[in-house]
């Protein structure tokens, strides 16, 4: 079996260090577990490589961070080797080993005679992607496993405008990571010797100064905040991550003067000892936050995760208690917010399949251009390079249901840091009217009809979960429903047959609702995506717990 010939491959390997061989030599009578570390390759998907801290193939440790970074360095070189010196841009997160990696992704670059900057402490993800525009890299690496458990990092690599790897040059460099047999084999460059000529550079205070200016541009009513600072509180949790300076500061540079950090979470700890995840999608990873937020009596309460690429608010409801907002809540909200605010030259913005269907009607509510893509923020930022090709539109924002903005092109991944400033302004500038976020929200559905979303994930971990799902694609493409509660399907598009293909089914029903199901490319789960519209409230909330109960039941 080839996870067993791996396995032995991996533990007689003597370039190997001792600490994994003796982890390796632990599992030898552990089948399962030695299939689940070795049967295939950590694969990039819609978040680059992901996986659990450990000894294997099927593991992220420094061999297989080396063979990525190793890969990406060949394909540097065959397809831009006068890029070389420009340089790759590399930063991490809070979590185990991260620095570690990141060392030894810039110790290969420059082995390969590839200049390497990497950031002196860890920064968030957008600021790397801000980074690599800036220092006009040719690409870039964050360390990160964004909001999954403890026992995972990542590795996510970036092109030229600073834009994540996407279709088809992911898979061109997949190409070259998957021709490095013995990834321990690899030689990397003497740290000291490779700072001293210069061709390892490390990042600091000067590059946090130029990406928070950029941030700053976004505001939209500094004048507002002004007025209403003194009268509108913020409580934010960094859980842990690498959100707390610059989002402090970005907060505070726009004028917020009450903006409380939640103590217990504000250092890094690649534990997340209060959290099960550190994930600002799930209310739970608020609940030090809520606490705080009710001790100040806070207007808002915001969440970044470890990579501080998402982000997370809440604010009191009807009944006064903190409620979260859904990622498409505050993708509309910050839609509404920015096309209401400022008149923008040939405007586009930019969501996903999966996302809301009410930001089309918002477009063209302000005539401006809208597409939609895959999911994944990498193919939001292929499509503004179309944009930018074709000229056809100007890029302003755009955001992905899973608690993901952008606004601005400077960076080319969803950004927290700008994201959280914006999200405080517009809750500032509707305080300033009398109103809430949830009143501002209400106001959009009066005027484009009731729009209601959700997601299920189904969690099938291991090789037996990975089986599962292929399992539970193949019976949906081949026995899938006519109907939901007697509304029938009108269309059924199998991204599976587009270019570039994604294992996604997207299902379209008579009374203008939706599902979507799809694998995640980064955590081992299945997803179900919801949307219904109707004229009020409590008919699209039915039609939305009816027709979830089906789809549950029916996966």
């Amino acid at each position: 079996m080839l996870h067993m010939q791996r396995y032995k491959e991996w533990l007689n390997n003597p370039a190997l260090g001792e600490a994994a061989r003796d982890e390796l030599a632990s599992i030898s009578a552990d089948e399962k577990e030695i299939a689940e570390r070795f049967h295939k390759d950590l694969e990039f998907g819609t978040g680059g490589l992901r996986g659990i801290i450990g000894a294997g193939t099927n593991r992220m440790n420094i061999y297989t961070v080396r063979r990525a970074s190793q890969g990406l360095a060949d394909y540097i070189l065959q397809t831009a080797p006068e890029a070389a010196g420009r340089g790759v841009a590399i930063s991490y997160d809070s979590r185990n080993l991260s620095k570690d990696f990141a060392l030894q992704t810039a110790l290969i670059m420059v082995q390969n005679g590839i200049k390497a900057y990497v950031f002196e402490d860890m920064r968030p993800t957008p600021q790397l992607s801000f980074a690599v525009r800036e220092l006009n890299c040719i690409a870039g690496v964050m360390i990160t496993a964004s909001h999954n458990p403890p026992e995972y990092n990542g590795y996510k690599a970036y092109w030229e405008d600073g834009g994540q790897l996407a279709f088809p040059q992911d898979e061109e460099v997949i190409g070259y990571v998957n021709k490095i047999d013995n990834p321990a084999a690899l030689k990397v460059a003497d740290e000291v010797a490779a700072r001293r000529n210069g061709h390892l550079v490390f990042l600091g205070a000067e590059m946090d100064k130029k990406y928070l200016a950029r941030v700053g541009e976004l505001a939209l009513n500094p004048e507002i905040v002004a007025k209403m600072a003194d009268d509108f509180t913020i409580v934010y949790t960094p859980l842990y991550g690498a959100g707390r300076m610059p989002v402090t500061r970005a907060l505070e540079n726009a004028g917020f003067k009450n903006v409380h950090l939640v103590q217990a979470q504000a250092l890094p700890n690649p534990q997340f000892p209060s959290l099960k995840y550190p994930n600002p999608e799930d209310p739970a990873a608020f609940t030090l936050a809520i606490e705080e937020g009710e001790i100040r009596n806070a207007d808002i309460v915001i969440a970044t995760d470890p990579d501080a690429d998402r982000v997370g608010a809440m604010i009191k409801n009807a009944s006064g208690k903190f409620e979260l907002l859904s990622g498409n809540a505050v993708g509309v909200l910050l839609a509404e917010y920015i096309l209401s605010q400022k008149t923008f030259e040939k405007a586009g913005i930019i969501s996903t399949f999966v996302s809301t269907r009410l930001t089309a009607e918002i477009a063209k509510f302000y005539g401006v251009g809208y597409v939609e893509t895959f999911t994944g923020f990498k193919n939001i930022a292929a499509e503004i390079r179309r944009w930018e090709a074709d000229g056809s539109h100007n890029y302003i924002y755009g955001f992905e249901e899973s608690f993901g903005y952008l606004a601005g092109d400077f960076a080319r991944d969803k950004d927290a840091i700008s994201a959280s400033m914006l999200i405080c302004e517009a809750a500032a500038f509707y305080k300033s009217q009398g109103k809430t976020l949830f009143d501002a929200l209400n106001d959009i559905y009066a005027r484009h009809g009731h729009f209601r979303e959700i997601t299920h994930s189904i969690t099938l971990p291991g090789l037996d979960g990975a089986a599962k799902i292929r399992e539970m694609m193949a019976n949906l493409r081949e026995n899938p429903p006519a109907a939901l509660a007697e509304t029938a399907i009108t269309e059924i598009r199998d991204y599976a047959k587009h270019t570039p293909p994604s294992n996604m089914l997207y299902f379209s029903l008579a009374d203008g609702s939706w599902f979507c199901v799809r694998p995640s490319g980064t955590e081992p789960k299945i997803k179900i995506y919801l949307g219904t519209k109707a004229q009020n409230a409590s008919e699209a909330d039915e039609k939305l717990q009816t027709y979830s109960e089906i789809l549950r039941n029916y996966m």
